[in-house]
């Protein structure tokens, strides 16, 4: 059985979530890829061991993460079960519900029967009795907001989850939500969005601003644009890349020749601060304190380490951040 580095918290950053009492490290670990049943699960398993030892203890998934949907949650279930249990208390484990997961009219968006159904679903191919975070994956256009903050709450009143949290909302929605669950008095402490140089939307939606004002937590996903904000394609595509390998979500059509030039540029100023691009890139999101941590997705063991490595220099001059803004405004 896997035994835990004694030194695990010895150089990770804690933040915590808004005004709640939760923090969470400043990088945590998706599992959003190569925890499906296309991963090979020795690798799974050195993913984990390796986040977990230098001081990663946030697992971040959702119920529909694979391929197949379900089957990140039963391989993660596993691992915990054989090497992570005599930890469960030092973990932050999260999982969601809100896209598709199973046929019918019952397995979609944000209906308190989805929803409580998903949760326990979830909590059965973990082998787990409770999640720390049960977020709600995306806006319902069609549910009203009142019954989806309503599951949530009655995911926590059951003690099958600690916390609440929303994802993928807009800034005026996710006010809206706020105000409900408060009023029910739902520790709803955290948001997750997407958030990278290349992509500012939560900027101009009001989410960045909401969470702000509202003195909530934000954990934030693709930091490294699937890749892209990295040296991986600075001189043409590698054969084992994403592009190459999985085309479900990055396509080769989106490197263009505008993006490449961008990507290089920011490339060059990563050299000159002394870091990676992909330092770089998560240093950036973490700059100013408003993200609470940035969520890594990994192959390989080496590739946490090194994105771990973006905490030693988040600080940025207004020169830095003024060239990023003018070379990533696509």
């Amino acid at each position: 059985m896997y035994t835990a580095d004694k030194n695990r918290y010895g150089s990770m950053k804690y933040n915590r979530c808004g005004k709640s009492g939760l923090l969470l490290p400043a990088v945590s670990l998706g599992l959003w890829h190569n925890f499906g049943d296309t991963g090979v699960y020795a690798n799974m398993e050195r993913l984990l061991f390796t986040a977990f030892d230098h001081g990663i203890t946030h697992f971040d998934l959702a119920n529909n993460y694979g391929p197949e949907p379900g089957s990140a949650e039963k391989n993660f279930g596993r691992i915990l079960k054989e090497n992570f249990l005599p930890y469960r208390d030092e973990l932050i484990i999260s999982t969601k519900a809100g896209y598709t997961m199973w046929e019918g009219p019952y397995g979609d968006w944000g209906s308190r029967k989805y929803l409580l159904a998903s949760l326990d679903q979830s909590l059965k191919r973990m082998g787990l009795d409770y999640v720390d975070i049960f977020y709600h994956h995306r806006m319902d256009p069609s549910t009203p907001l009142e019954e989806t903050m309503g599951a949530l709450e009655q995911a926590v009143r059951s003690g099958k989850a600690l916390y609440a949290g929303l994802s993928n909302y807009d800034g005026p929605t996710l006010e809206k939500a706020s105000a409900i669950l408060e009023e029910l008095r739902v520790p709803f402490v955290i948001n997750q969005n997407r958030y990278n140089i290349l992509d500012r939307t939560i900027e101009r939606n009001g989410l960045k601003d909401a969470v702000r004002m509202l003195d909530k937590g934000l954990i934030c996903f693709t930091p490294l644009a699937q890749g892209v904000l990295t040296d991986r394609y600075l001189n043409g595509i590698p054969e084992d890349s994403r592009i190459r390998t999985d085309t479900r979500f990055l396509k080769e059509s989106s490197l263009t020749p505008e993006k490449l030039s961008c990507v290089r540029a920011l490339n060059t100023l990563a050299q000159e601060r002394g870091q990676t691009l992909a330092e770089m890139a998560l240093a950036w999101i973490l700059r100013d304190g408003v993200v609470t941590s940035v969520l890594i997705g990994a192959s390989r063991p080496s590739q946490i380490l090194d994105n771990i490595k973006a905490l030693e220099n988040t600080s940025f001059t207004e020169d830095e951040l003024a060239l990023i803004d003018r070379v990533s405004a696509l």
